[in-house]
């Protein structure tokens, strides 16, 4: 190995392994802690941004709820359930915590040798009205960005709303990028499946 090529390694390294975990966007601070047991619970989702989404998909997406359970090992098993007519999909899988505040390693290892790898950051939340959560996923093909926009009920203020449209533009995201499941024909407090 020449000097050049140590040199390469060495400038280009960190970067390298900093792109592995989400990075604190632009204008957001580092959580000091996270309190997984305030976070637990039932959430609606009220918005998600994906830079593989387009216009198209919207019609996709409808009205879900993430149940985050506490676990003994500080694990979160996530349920999640969404109606699509009359039938209720449901799918599951579990967050395993890393050490920074928030910040989680999704469990693939019921899906195979060489399942994607995910990390997930909680950005912000104040556990009982919001949170923004970034998800960053690398395929063999390409890298997916997802964030969303959780709830502890329907409505949310003006601010909140405007933090994750800031918070979706730190990851390059637009507007073409967002779904928003269409409320109009669930009551105020739906039960999903």
């Amino acid at each position: 190995m020449g000097p050049w090529w140590a040199l390469w390694l060495i400038l280009t390294l960190p970067q390298i392994l900093e792109g592995q975990a989400p990075a604190m966007p632009r204008g957001f601070s580092q959580m000091k802690s996270f309190q997984s047991d305030q976070f637990q619970g039932e959430w609606f989702v009220l918005g998600l941004a994906d830079n593989t989404y387009k216009r198209e998909h919207r019609a996709l997406l409808n009205f879900f709820i993430s149940l985050f359970e506490l676990k003994n090992n500080s694990q979160f098993q996530v349920t999640n359930s969404m109606t699509r007519g009359k039938r209720c999909n449901t799918w599951s899988y579990s967050l395993i915590p890393t050490t920074k505040p928030g910040q989680f390693t999704r469990d693939n290892r019921g899906s195979g040798p060489g399942a994607d790898k995910e990390n997930i950051q909680v950005i912000e939340t104040d556990y009982v009205n919001f949170a923004l959560v970034l998800s960053l996923r690398q395929t063999s093909s390409q890298s997916i960005t997802r964030v969303s926009l959780l709830g502890r009920n329907w409505r949310l203020p003006h601010k909140t709303i405007d933090r994750f449209i800031c918070l979706t533009r730190t990851q390059n995201l637009t507007k073409n990028n967002f779904l928003f499941p269409d409320l109009t024909d669930w009551l105020p407090d739906p039960k999903v499946c």
